[in-house]
């Protein structure tokens, strides 16, 4: 049905164990994992999955509409889940949602490592400018400078200056 809807289909695992390891890798746009499989069962390889951040989304596949499975499913994040018999009516939305939801999901996880980062920036740059406001007897303004002159004259970013500055020992 997938490769028939102009899907890449990269691998097909025969066990949760495979599954972890065609995932590794391949790192595919999206996972469909059936819950019921050899060796190592569909949520616990899915769960693996999505620890080490293989996939931006899992589709469970299911004879059974239990609601323990459907718990299991949300607790680590499956982006969706299908009973069987499948039809390509119910399979290819759902592919598509979650491919969407995936795509937005990994978009807004790459924001906040930047929103982070510059956070972390910030903070050392920060306790630069306490350094050299206690070694120098500068204001907050003029530390902030002299890390920004530093960083213009030597042609390396702020962050770099600042994180030497830390380094400092107090005389």
């Amino acid at each position: 049905m997938l490769e028939q809807s102009g899907y890449n289909v990269v691998a097909e695992a025969g066990d949760g164990f495979e599954a972890i390891q065609l995932a590794q890798k391949h790192h595919p746009d999206i996972v469909i994992m059936d819950i019921k499989m050899p060796l190592l069962d569909g949520l616990t390889a899915s769960k693996r999955i999505m620890a080490e951040d293989l996939t931006s989304g899992i589709i469970l596949l299911t004879a059974y509409s239990d609601t323990k499975f459907i718990e299991k499913a949300k607790e680590f994040g499956a982006s969706g889940y299908l009973i069987k018999p499948l039809n390509e009516g119910a399979l290819i939305p759902m592919v598509e949602l979650s491919l969407a939801k995936g795509e937005e999901f990994k978009q807004m996880s790459q924001e906040i490592k930047k929103l982070n980062k510059k956070l972390s920036e910030r903070k050392t740059i920060e306790k630069a400018k306490g350094k050299l406001m206690d070694l120098e007897n500068l204001t907050e303004e003029e530390a902030y400078q002299k890390i920004r002159t530093i960083s213009m004259e030597k042609r390396v970013p702020m962050i770099d200056i600042a994180e030497t500055l830390v380094l400092i020992d107090e005389r």
